[in-house]
C-alpha cells in the first residue's frame, strides 16, 4: 500500500482534479453497456473517453441504493489485435487511476496498446465517482498526522487523540458509504465495470495497494481473470492487512536509506550531505533528534514547523523514488543551517480530505485494529530501539484503534485455487512494499504465480524504477501471456 503518504496523495490528487463530465452510463447490473462521453479536464490524450457505472453501496442487501464509480477508456489502437481490456488499477487506498489511459498508459509498448482498451477508474467514494469527506481539521490531514508518527519522547498520546478526533468525524461526516468502502467492496466493482463493458474476461495490471485489490479480485472471480500484472506488492495477510503494511516501513526504510546514503556521500555530488554513508546515516539520526528538541518554524506547512517527524516523513516521501533523492537532501542541508526549504506543494485540501476518507474507509473496515494504547506503545518502543530511522511510526495507532465498528465481513484469504495467470514484479529495494512482502503475496499464490524480482530500487517496477529485464518480461506477458517458466531474477 501506498499508505496515505505524501506519495499516495499526489497520485489520487493527479487523476482526481481532472474530474468528470459527459453522460453516465447505464447500471453493469442491468447488463446494459457503458455509454461513453467526453472527459473533463486538461492534457489528456483526447481519444480518451469517460463514463460513469452504477454499482449497489451494499452488496448484501437487494435493496441497496446505488452509487456511481467513474471510469475512462483509450481503446485499443488495432481492432484486428484486439484481446480486451486491461485495468489500470491505482495505489492507495486513496489513488485513481482516471487520467492513467493518457498517462502511464502510453508507456506501454504499443503491441499492448493495439491489444487492449486501456480503462482507468476512480474507486468508490473517490471523486468524481460518489465520494466521501470526513470533513477532517486541517491540521489532521498533514503528512505527519495521516502516519503514525510518535512524540519526541516515543509516546503514542497523541497518536491516540488524532485517532479518536479522526474516527468521531468520519463517523459524524462520512455518511453511510463510509462504512461500505473495503477493499471486498471495491473489487466487487471491479466486476460490475468488467461487466458494463462487455468483457467475459478482464486483465489488469495493479500497483502497490493496487497489488491488493487485484489479488483479491483474482480470488472472489478467479475465472473472470485473463493476464493479470501485480508490480510491487503488498503482503496479503489477511488477519492484519495495513496493518502489516504499516509495518513493513521499517525494512522498507532500512532497504533504501543506504542507497540514499551512498549518492548522498558521493564526491561530486552537489546535494551531497556527507563524506562517507556511514556518516550521512548518523547525522540524519542526529539531525532528527535535534529538530525533536528544537524545530524550526516552517510557515506555510502543515505542521507550520520543521521538526524530527517532518523529516522523517520527508526521508520516507523521498525514498519512494531515487529521482527525489534531492528533496531529503535539500532539507538536511537547510536544516543544519537553521533554515527550511521550500514547503512541498501540495494537492487542494478538498482532494486530501477526500483521499483521507477513503483511506479511514478502507483500512479500518479491512480488519479490525486493537483499541489499547499501552499494547501499541510496547510496540512502538521496541520498534524504535531496532528501527531508528522510522522511530517507531510503523507500529503505531491509525485511525482505526479508534473505529467504532466490527468489519462487516472477513477480509479475503489470498490462496493458490484459481487460474495460473499472474505475474508479480517487484524491485528489490522499495521503501513502501518491500521484498520481504512480495515474497508473502508469491507464496500464497503459489503456482498461480511467477514473481520478477528486479535488482533496482524505488516504487513502482514496471516501465518506473525498474529495468530493462523486468520491463520486458512484462511487456511480454500482456502481449503473448507468455510468462517465464519460474521465479526470474532481473539483475
Amino acid at each position: 500500500m501506498k499508505q496515505m503518504s505524501k506519495c499516495a496523495v499526489l497520485v489520487a490528487a493527479a487523476g482526481m482534479i481532472l474530474g468528470f463530465a459527459g453522460p453516465g452510463g447505464a447500471s453493469a447490473a442491468g447488463g446494459e453497456r457503458v455509454e461513453w462521453g467526453a472527459c473533463a479536464g486538461s492534457g489528456l490524450d483526447p481519444r480518451q473517453q469517460c463514463a460513469t457505472v452504477g454499482v449497489p453501496m451494499d452488496y448484501s442487501d437487494p435493496d441497496s441504493p446505488e452509487i456511481r464509480i467513474a471510469v475512462s477508456r483509450i481503446p485499443g489502437e488495432k481492432p484486428s489485435a484486439r484481446r480486451g481490456a486491461l485495468l489500470l488499477i491505482p495505489g492507495g487506498p486513496g489513488g485513481d487511476s482516471l487520467a492513467d489511459p493518457s498517462g502511464k498508459g502510453q508507456k506501454l509498448p504499443q503491441k499492448v496498446r493495439d491489444a487492449y482498451d486501456l480503462i482507468g477508474f476512480a474507486p468508490r467514494g473517490m471523486a468524481p465517482s460518489t465520494a466521501v469527506d470526513c470533513e477532517l481539521d486541517p491540521a489532521d490531514i498533514g503528512p505527519t498526522k495521516l502516519l503514525p508518527w510518535p512524540g519526541p519522547d516515543g509516546s503514542v498520546g497523541e497518536n491516540m487523540a488524532t485517532a479518536r478526533r479522526t474516527a468521531t468525524a468520519c463517523v459524524r461526516n462520512g455518511g453511510e458509504l463510509i462504512r461500505h468502502i473495503s477493499t471486498a467492496n471495491g473489487a466487487r466493482d471491479l466486476d460490475r465495470v468488467r461487466a458494463a463493458l462487455g468483457e467475459e474476461r478482464i486483465s489488469a495490471w495493479g500497483v502497490s495497494y493496487g497489488t491488493y485489490v487485484g489479488a483479491v479480485y483474482s480470488q472472489l472471480f478467479p475465472h473472470r481473470t485473463d493476464r493479470i500484472v501485480l508490480d510491487s506488492n503488498n503482503d496479503p495477510d489477511h488477519t492484519r492487512v495495513t496493518r502489516n503494511w504499516l509495518a513493513a516501513f521499517e525494512a522498507g526504510a532500512e532497504d533504501n536509506f543506504p542507497e540514499f546514503a551512498r549518492w548522498a556521500s558521493r564526491p561530486g555530488n552537489p546535494h551531497r550531505v556527507a563524506r562517507t554513508p556511514a556518516e550521512v546515516r548518523s547525522g540524519f539520526l542526529r539531525l532528527a533528534a535535534r529538530l525533536d528538541r528544537a524545530p524550526l518554524p516552517w510557515p506555510g506547512a502543515n505542521p507550520p514547523r520543521l521538526d524530527g517527524n517532518a523529516l522523517r516523513q520527508t526521508m520516507l516521501s523521498s525514498l519512494y523514488d531515487p529521482d527525489d533523492y534531492p528533496t531529503l537532501a535539500r532539507t538536511i542541508r537547510a536544516a543544519r543551517k537553521g533554515t527550511v526549504p521550500p514547503v512541498p506543494e501540495a494537492p487542494p485540501e478538498s482532494v486530501l480530505q477526500n483521499v483521507a476518507a477513503v483511506g479511514v474507509g478502507t483500512i479500518c473496515n479491512d480488519v479490525d485494529w486493537p483499541d489499547s494504547a499501552a499494547a501499541y506503545q510496547k510496540d512502538v518502543d521496541a520498534s524504535r530501539a531496532a528501527f531508528p530511522l522510522t522511530a517507531g511510526m510503523p507500529r503505531g495507532p491509525m485511525v482505526c484503534a479508534a473505529w467504532p465498528y466490527e468489519p462487516r465481513e472477513p477480509a479475503v484469504r489470498v490462496t493458490d485455487r484459481g487460474p495460473s495467470n499472474i505475474l508479480l514484479v517487484q524491485n528489490e529495494r522499495d521503501v513502501a512494499t518491500p521484498l520481504a512482502g512480495a515474497r508473502k503475496l508469491r507464496q500464497a499464490l503459489g503456482d498461480r504465480a511467477v514473481m520478477v524480482t528486479v535488482n533496482s530500487t524505488g516504487h513502482d517496477a514496471y516501465l518506473a524504477n525498474g529495468n530493462a529485464c523486468g520491463d520486458r518480461t512484462v511487456s511480454r506477458f500482456l502481449a503473448t501471456g507468455t510468462r517465464p517458466a519460474s521465479d526470474l531474477y532481473c539483475g
